[in-house]
């Protein structure tokens, strides 16, 4: 994908008819809240620090791309979140709820696209591919390798596709995929990348278990 958009900046976006929102859902990095699957390797400030990095390093990445970022914060106020990432996103809390209700909630009438700060992978590239891939499809995706996604774009809210989901399981791509084949909906694919979330995913990013 390297290449793909040799322009810097936002200056891509003026071909753009509306450039989607990227919604971040971040926890503030704290010691037993944060990355709370990592514990049992890394212990509460351990697995808290990796969140802490692999925010940063998102937040870092939607917004190189030059396209609106919106952070759906938890576990401190909105004047922490700024002080810790900076005043250049929108902020907005999340609701209260599982995944399903806080994503539903974030969803708009104008294109947008949900990112979680879990994929130590993603890169610029990937996220303007998605911005590019959503001027000419219903949805995006950017397939996960453990059977989920680490993005998903709408052009308009789809409620639809995030109720009821088996999430946390591999179940999650292919239901997605397949309730989109059932409303008529085009469907648009990034590369496969991989998230960490557990244990036995630091053994492929070494650097991320040092920093604990």
């Amino acid at each position: 994908m390297q290449g793909l958009f040799p322009i810097p900046g936002a200056l891509w976006l003026l071909a753009m008819p509306m450039p989607p929102t990227l919604v971040l859902f971040a926890k503030f990095p704290v010691p037993g809240y944060a990355k709370t699957r990592l514990i049992p390797a890394l212990g509460p400030r351990g697995a808290a620090q990796v969140h802490r990095h692999l925010t940063e390093r998102t937040v870092a990445t939607l917004l190189s791309s030059g396209a609106p970022v919106e952070i759906r914060f938890a576990g401190a106020d909105e004047h922490a979140f700024r002080d810790w990432l900076g005043a250049e996103p929108a902020f907005a809390a999340q609701v209260e709820g599982g995944l399903s209700e806080r994503l539903i909630d974030a969803g708009r009438t104008s294109p947008h696209i949900f990112f979680g700060a879990d994929t130590p992978e993603l890169t610029v590239e990937h996220v303007r591919a998605a911005v590019v891939a959503l001027a000419s499809h219903d949805i995006v995706i950017g397939p996960a390798e453990d059977g989920g996604y680490y993005l998903i774009g709408m052009t308009r809210a789809r409620p639809e596709l995030l109720t009821d989901m088996p999430w946390s399981t591999s179940g999650v791509l292919p239901e997605t995929l397949r309730r989109c084949a059932a409303l008529g909906l085009t469907v648009a694919t990034l590369p496969v990348l991989s998230d960490c979330d557990t244990p036995a995913d630091l053994a492929r990013w070494p650097n991320l278990a040092a920093l604990a």
